[in-house]
């Protein structure tokens, strides 16, 4: 891969002037061949794995940096989903194979560790029943594990006995962190068709049709792509398009060179590039602010979805363009406390719950890191699940829900989580319920589309 003088120029401002990082460096890893009935046994066999792959992450990271003068803002680790490794041992609770996670990644100084994870699509195990009840404890009691689950897909449709149950988890989750304002449910996310390699936490775990250890790498570049959006100030929307597609292909370049040399190092083979613009805090490092230079008051209003499903398409085709190993989710998210632009258009009342539901029919994942009343029903954390995946299910894309029911804390009100997680309003939700459709279980049948054998 070379790069011109006027490239190289180009790349460094883009580090320098335009908040570009590679936001992750994920090292997905089976755990398929640690499974055992001894649990305590499995668990060391977990250990001995991960250090055995990983234990030069952190250092591999640090050197591409100083070397290659490219900031990697978390190194962190994907496992096989828990409920498939632990469910063998026949233990009632996976807390200590949380526990024993947050130890491996506290001690290799990674930032996450992603596969506290079930695959409940279309029905249940006790061993996935095991670790979604689990959910709860092992979030309080660990800092650095994250938890997901897989509730529906196109094929299948959607298990609603697990969409209920994990309703009441997330509401159990958020009073066990009830004094960090709920901040255990930040690690909590829940899919509908939950992509195998993805690179990104909280929902990241290492899928069993994936080698036995892969190196992806997810790249975010929302201050590019706002540059990219101010050179073309006024132009026609089709070539503000065209502008934003070949950052996109520069920007994975980048990536792509990372990737492949990081896995080198490591001794893995490279899995995917991730290409999607995943925003931070920081001012100039928002999606929001990216919609708002296409020529929107603020997110929100009219337009906002036809903006943001350009804004997506060109960053996918850009990424196509870079590179033959683009996935994950690949495209832009849209967290209200992770986005300083999201979270002024909360503030101004240009944006709601369901305005943001409506965006997620055209964006990489769904609800995102959106806090609510702490009193909200489980039940209607239920329903709004349900709606997000339906939207996956029939659209045939990933759709995801990490909803925060801060214990406590009313509408209008602010809740604080730190770092990257940054802090949000406390949004509205329809005081409306839907329990006695949540209560009827079963499953929604996979839509008609589903059928292409």
């Amino acid at each position: 891969m070379i790069f011109s003088p006027v490239e190289i120029q180009e790349t460094v401002n883009m580090f320098m002037r335009q908040k570009l990082d590679v936001r992750a460096i994920t090292m997905g890893i089976s755990l398929r061949d640690c499974a055992c009935e001894d649990g305590r046994r499995s668990r060391q066999k977990m250990y001995d794995k991960i250090m055995r792959y990983a234990g030069r992450l952190v250092a591999v990271g640090k050197e591409i940096e100083t070397e290659f003068g490219v900031p990697i803002i978390n190194k962190r680790v994907a496992v096989t989903p828990i409920s498939l490794v632990a469910e063998p041992s026949g233990e009632d609770s996976y807390v200590e194979w949380a526990v024993m996670l947050d130890k491996v990644a506290k001690e290799l100084g990674i930032d996450f560790v992603g596969g506290f994870s079930a695959l409940v699509q279309k029905g249940m195990t006790p061993g996935d029943r095991t670790l979604i009840e689990s959910i709860p404890e092992a979030l309080a009691v660990t800092e650095r594990v994250c938890a997901s689950i897989n509730l529906g897909t196109t094929k299948n449709g959607i298990n609603m006995d697990a969409v209920k149950l994990l309703g009441g988890i997330i509401i159990k989750t958020a009073e066990r962190t009830k004094e960090r304002d709920s901040i255990g449910c930040s690690k909590l996310v829940v899919f509908c068709n939950a992509p195998e390699d993805n690179p990104f936490m909280a929902g990241a775990f290492h899928g069993p049709g994936e080698g036995d250890a892969v190196l992806s790498v997810g790249v975010s570049g929302p201050g590019v792509i706002l540059a990219a959006a101010r050179e073309y100030k006024g132009k026609p929307i089709d070539v503000l398009a065209e502008g934003i597609k070949k950052m996109a292909f520069k920007v994975s370049r980048m990536g792509q060179l990372v990737g492949t040399e990081a896995a080198r190092r490591l001794g893995v083979d490279f899995g995917i590039l991730d290409l999607s613009l995943a925003p931070t805090p920081a001012v100039g490092d928002s999606v929001a602010r990216i919609l708002e230079e296409c020529g929107l008051e603020g997110a929100g209003a009219p337009g906002t979805t036809a903006a943001l499903a350009m804004l997506t398409d060109m960053v996918k085709k850009g990424g196509v363009m870079a590179s033959t190993r683009v996935g994950g989710l690949s495209g832009a998210f849209i967290p209200v406390s992770e986005d300083e632009g999201m979270i002024n258009a909360v503030r101004q009342n240009s944006i709601s719950l369901e305005k943001l539901e409506a965006m997620t029919t055209v964006c990489s994942v769904g609800l995102d890191m959106i806090a609510v009343p702490g009193d909200t029903p489980a039940t209607t954390i239920s329903g709004i699940i349900a709606d997000e995946l339906a939207i996956g299910m029939v659209n045939n894309k990933t759709t995801a829900v990490r909803l925060i029911p801060v214990i406590g804390k009313k509408e209008g009100e602010w809740a604080e989580f730190g770092g990257l997680l940054g802090g949000a309003p406390i949004m509205r939700v329809n005081p409306f319920g839907c329990a006695d459709f949540i209560n009827r279980g079963g499953r929604i049948p996979a839509p008609i589309h589903s059928f292409r054998n």
